[in-house]
This record gives structure tokens, C-alpha cells and sequence, in this order.
């Protein structure tokens, strides 16, 4: 893990992002850039700033261990960023915006459809101005369709994506009914594909694939991505016509690939072939089921998973979850505990990869550290660098703009009017 100034010779040293994006979806695709080395600039509006700011508790404690005002949810998504206050609804910082955008690589924003046009900040206008720019829309539906007009939000989109129908207990089960997945997992998402599809066209542009030197629009729509993630319980459907429901922690394909009731709590099994379950059956004295024709192979053990599962769950209720992960991790049988995030922080795995990376705020509001999650790409020759914590809001407004020229009477007048 690195831990550096504010200057950085990433694998995005160089390319310069102006974020007009809020919340989770956006902010996630831009901290990802602003890891790789890109110059994020965010922008957020004066007095109140992004939403996530004010989305607590939890709130980020002071030295002093008090809360503060800040909810923890804005460190999530916002590392690594220069923060600046701007009205765009006041004309002179519709002229800073439109200056920043024509020397900046990259606009992520997420308004509604054709919400930043008003502005003279949609793509179209600052094309105009700047042929280079890669433009990202992320919406809840997209720029068409009959939906498009209508706001989007991952609980939603969890919902009419069918994730909710899968995600659970089964009907007639303790607890069953649909269930949204415990993190916005569609906004995270969106945020990778986006990053994605904003390095493609990066590199589209600097090596003229399209035959030309010309930036593009991206259209990204949550309800796009959570059509996409649902994965192979789409390509199921696809191919079968038939809808797929929920099953707790049961996995469709593979037996046994799920958590057991142990002596004292749960362990996870996730056995994903034949040589793993033979292993398995060995490890526990029953080598004999491995040569059951009922569960042989895995997909005989899919269809007589009933039947299989009346014979585990007596066995896996024998010893504690501990001696079955001694018991079974040395013989390359998948297994594990099912952790609290507390206790995830401090496996020894995690810490030996540096998962918990804290930062110093240096905004002189009395949060003197910000501990965020690491970035999980590792790369060897332009590792991730953690140069700035979340930043505080407007916390670089002024440094900001005196790179882009305006002198400190300037700026002055720009506070004194509130534009910044």
C-alpha cells in the first residue's frame, strides 16, 4: 500500500475529472479513477454539499471521540478527491464550470436526463468546447425509453431488476420473503462499469481507435446494470423459461454450497466439484456418500440435494465451527466462517493485506484521521496511492481555482457573492 503526497505518478497521472456526480453510483466510478492517479475535482453545492455528507449516523467522530455532522457514508465513495464549491445556477459558476470542463478529460455526472443542459453543461454544449472530453450520464433508466425521465435509486432498481425475488428465503421459510442485498449494490456496481467504460474510451480517444482524437458519451443506467449483474440467474432463465426463486444461502448449480448450523454458530461450505465433496466425504468418515450414485456427481447431488442435506446437517451439528474449518481447510475443502464486519477487520488475512487504510483529513475542522477501506487493485508497476482522505467540503476550493488562474481578489468576490 502506498501512501504518498498529494502528487502521483499512477496509471492516471495526467487525466483530469470533473465530478458533478452525487451520492454513491458516480462518486464510487470517480474515487476508482482518483486511486488510479486521475485529478478529481468534485464539486458540490455551497452550504450543503453532496447528500451522503448529511446520511447519518453513523457520523465521523472528531479527535476527541465526539460526533460530528459528517455521516460516514460520504468516505466511502470520495477518496483521493479535491473538494470545491460551486452554484451553477449562478452565472459566474456556470463560467467556472464551463472553464474547469474545457481542460478536463472526463464530466461524470448524474442529474436526471437532460438536467445539466439548462446550465450549458450537458454533453452537447461542452463538446462544443471541448471535442476531447469523455462525457458520463449516469442515470437511474438511462437517456431513452419510456422510464427515462423517471429519478432512479438501488432499492428500486433492485426491485424491478427481479434481484429482490432471489435474494432471501424462500416463501413458507423463517424470514422468507424478498430481501435487498445489505450494501446499494447496484450503485457499486454502476460505478465499476462506469470507471470501465470511461478507461475504454480513454483509450479510444488517446490512440484514435475510432479515427479520431475526439472524446464520446457514455449512457449509463442503473436498471442496465442490474439486468447485467444478475448473471448466470439470467443466462438460467434465458435458457429455460423458467424463473428462478429464492433459496437462502442454497446455491442453484452446486451441492453443497451453503452454510451449516454447527456446535456453536454456523460455518460456510462451498464445494464447487466432485474432487472437493469426495474430500470432504473422506475428512468426516462417510467416504461412502462420494460413491452414492445420488451424489456422485454434482449435478446428482442438485437434484437430490433434500436427500443429502438430512444426512450433512446431523454430522455438521457435531463440532464446533472452529474444528471444522481446522478440519477441512488443509484439505483443500472450501470452507469458512460467516463474520460480523467487525470480525472480518481483524482476520489476519485482512490485515496482512491492508485492507483498513487511515488518512490524514488536515481541514482543520477537528477530524484529524479518516479510516477508509483499501482499493482492491493491485497493481505492480503503477500501484494505488492514498494521497488525500476524504476530503472536507470546499475543503480545495480556493486552491483549485487559483490553478485555473483566477487571483485572490477574484476568488474573494466569488465567496463574498456566494457562487463558491
Amino acid at each position: 500500500m502506498n501512501t504518498t503526497s498529494s502528487t502521483t505518478s499512477g496509471a492516471l497521472a495526467g487525466i483530469k475529472v470533473l465530478d458533478l456526480s452525487r451520492v454513491l453510483a458516480g462518486p464510487w466510478a470517480t474515487q476508482m479513477l482518483a486511486d488510479l492517479g486521475a485529478d478529481v475535482v468534485k464539486v458540490e453545492r455551497p452550504v450543503a454539499g453532496d447528500d451522503t455528507r448529511h446520511w447519518g449516523p453513523p457520523f465521523l467522530k472528531d479527535d476527541a471521540g465526539n460526533d460530528t455532522r459528517e455521516a460516514s457514508y460520504f468516505t466511502a465513495c470520495n477518496r483521493n478527491k479535491r473538494s470545491i464549491t460551486v452554484d451553477m445556477a449562478h452565472p459566474e459558476g456556470r463560467t467556472l464550470l464551463l472553464r474547469m470542463a474545457q481542460q478536463a478529460d472526463v464530466v461524470v455526472e448524474n442529474f436526471k436526463t437532460s438536467g445539466l443542459k439548462q446550465y450549458g453543461l450537458d454533453y452537447a454544449s461542452l463538446k462544443a468546447l471541448n471535442p476531447r472530453l469523455v462525457y458520463c450520464s449516469i442515470t437511474g433508466f438511462g437517456q431513452d425509453g419510456p422510464y427515462a425521465e423517471r429519478a432512479g435509486y438501488d432499492l428500486m432498481v433492485q426491485a424491478m431488476t427481479g434481484l429482490m425475488s432471489i435474494t432471501g428465503h424462500a416463501d413458507g421459510e423463517p424470514g422468507g420473503g424478498p430481501l435487498k442485498v445489505g450494501v446499494a449494490v447496484i450503485d457499486v456496481f454502476t460505478g465499476l462499469y462506469a470507471s470501465n467504460a470511461i478507461l475504454a474510451a480513454l483509450n479510444a480517444r488517446d490512440n484514435a481507435r475510432n479515427g479520431s482524437s475526439e472524446g464520446q458519451y457514455i449512457d449509463m443506467a442503473l436498471l442496465d446494470v442490474g439486468m447485467a449483474v444478475l448473471a448466470n440467474q439470467a443466462a438460467g432463465f434465458l435458457s429455460t423459461g423458467q424463473v428462478p426463486s429464492r433459496a437462502g444461502n442454497i446455491h442453484p448449480s452446486l451441492a453443497p454450497y451453503q452454510d451449516f448450523p454447527t456446535l456453536d454458530g454456523n460455518v460456510l461450505l462451498a464445494i464447487g466439484n466432485d474432487g472437493q465433496f469426495a474430500r470432504f466425504c473422506a475428512a468426516i468418515e462417510h467416504a461412502d456418500w462420494a460413491q452414492d450414485e445420488r451424489f456422485a456427481t454434482n449435478t446428482a447431488r442438485v437434484q437430490n440435494r433434500s436427500a443429502l442435506l438430512a444426512l450433512m446437517k446431523p454430522v455438521m451439528l457435531t463440532r464446533s465451527t472452529t474444528d471444522w474449518i481446522a478440519l477441512l481447510e488443509d484439505k483443500a475443502v472450501p470452507c469458512g466462517p460467516i463474520n460480523t464486519i467487525a470480525e472480518a477487520f481483524e482476520d489476519p488475512q485482512v490485515k496482512a493485506r491492508g485492507i483498513q487504510q487511515t488518512l490524514p483529513r488536515n481541514a482543520g475542522d477537528g477530524i484529524g484521521r479518516i479510516a477508509t477501506v483499501a482499493s482492491p487493485m493491485r497493481l505492480s508497476a503503477t500501484p494505488v496511492t492514498y494521497r488525500r482522505a476524504p476530503p472536507a467540503l470546499g475543503q480545495h476550493t480556493d486552491e483549485v481555482l487559483r490553478e485555473f488562474g483566477l487571483d485572490e481578489q477574484t476568488i474573494a468576490d466569488l465567496h463574498a457573492q456566494n457562487v463558491v
